[in-house]
């Protein structure tokens, strides 16, 4: 009965641009719902309950004034009850979603419903993942481990998305995907936290170095602890003069500070108690990373949807952009050499660019 619904004959039946348009509808509402899980997954809160409300004064939307896009003009970006403003994000979701899924009808329509179902819940997935990713530098398992697992059944169930007729070779290629495509961007990481994983700041001699409850605080600036510590196991290490906390103080000790503890010579702590420190150094090493696991797991699951090769093209693409923007903002001194740069949505570009020409790109590149 439901291949029925999704045959070519029954849907041509009807004029091509009426699903135009139906798709563009259908692709502002998933827009509207994948705001909600850019603004709940990183927060752990319930996607379902409770029904959309004004984050400021708790207003319950009532369905009038949630119609995607429309809303959003009408009350100017603002909240109906207490004037709050609603930020552009929300609009520019759903308006990138509903033009996504135009374009997939456009592109694929002809060819088969079923790959352009595929490709629509890909692509909400990339937007999902990029927008919580510049916002939070996190990519969550219910997008990443959950892409991996959504990516291998609907390969099942669409072998096309990989360009097979049946679903056995289809699946494999789905599963050597995810392998190549999180293995790949593993060693990347794994490489990259070896090679340039500290930065060693050098200081002039005894400078003073101050650690409060939020920020490590140097003679020219101030690092908040969420720029450093993104992982667990990051470590900020130096060897201190002088080490002075609140109720004592210690002579040439090697000190740690990771956001599981802080460790003086040989005494240990947990930060949280340590309010405030002050030590006399003139050398920093402190932690870097150039992207983390759940860039590693969201590679996979674009493997899942798209196989090997769209992974490798991912990763250039994204490593392209990246440098690319990277460079302009430090050119612009928007950013250090030294501040991380959320890499999810450069890959999520890269994979988007795949699914709407990436074949006849390699092979426009890399002619026979």
């Amino acid at each position: 009965m439901m291949s029925r619904y999704l045959d070519a004959e029954v849907w041509a039946a009807v004029p091509f641009h009426f699903w135009s348009a139906v798709f563009f509808v259908f692709g502002s509402i998933v827009g509207s719902f994948l705001n909600v899980c850019i603004h709940r997954l990183p927060r752990g809160e319930n996607l379902i309950h409770p029904r959309s409300h004004c984050p400021y004064c708790g207003y319950s939307i009532p369905w009038y004034l949630n119609i995607p896009l429309v809303t959003w003009l009408y009350l100017r970006g603002r909240c109906a009850n207490c004037r709050a403003p609603i930020a552009a994000r929300y609009f520019l979701v759903e308006l990138l979603t509903a033009g996504l899924f135009l374009a997939c009808w456009l592109q694929f329509g002809g060819q088969s419903v079923p790959l352009v179902l595929a490709y629509a819940v890909l692509l909400s997935g990339l937007i999902v993942a990029s927008f919580i990713d510049v916002e939070h530098f996190i990519i969550p398992d219910a997008i990443t481990l959950g892409g991996m697992g959504a990516g291998f059944g609907i390969t099942f169930l669409v072998p096309s998305l990989h360009g097979e007729l049946a679903p056995a070779p289809a699946l494999i290629k789905s599963f050597t995907g995810i392998v190549i495509g999180s293995g790949m961007l593993y060693l990347i990481l794994r490489l990259g936290k070896l090679l340039f994983g500290r930065q060693r700041v050098d200081l002039a001699p005894d400078t003073r170095v101050v650690f409060t409850d939020t920020a490590l605080v140097l003679p020219n600036r101030e690092i908040p602890y969420a720029d450093l510590f993104y992982r667990k196991s990051d470590t900020l290490t130096l060897e201190a003069k002088t080490v002075e906390l609140a109720d004592r103080g210690y002579e040439r000790v090697k000190v740690e500070l990771s956001p599981q503890q802080l460790r003086v010579g040989d005494e240990v702590w947990d930060p949280e108690t340590v309010v405030y420190m002050e030590v006399r150094t003139d050398r920093l090493v402190l932690p870097r990373e150039a992207m983390g696991l759940g860039d590693v797991k969201f590679m996979g699951a674009i493997g899942a949807f798209l196989g090997w090769e769209a992974a490798v093209f991912a990763l250039m693409v994204s490593s392209m952009i990246g440098a690319v923007v990277g460079l302009s903002l430090i050119a612009c001194k928007r950013r250090e050499w030294s501040s991380r740069l959320p890499y999810g949505p450069y890959i999520a570009i890269g994979a988007a660019i795949w699914v709407f020409g990436g074949r006849q790109i390699v092979a426009a590149l890399f002619p026979h």
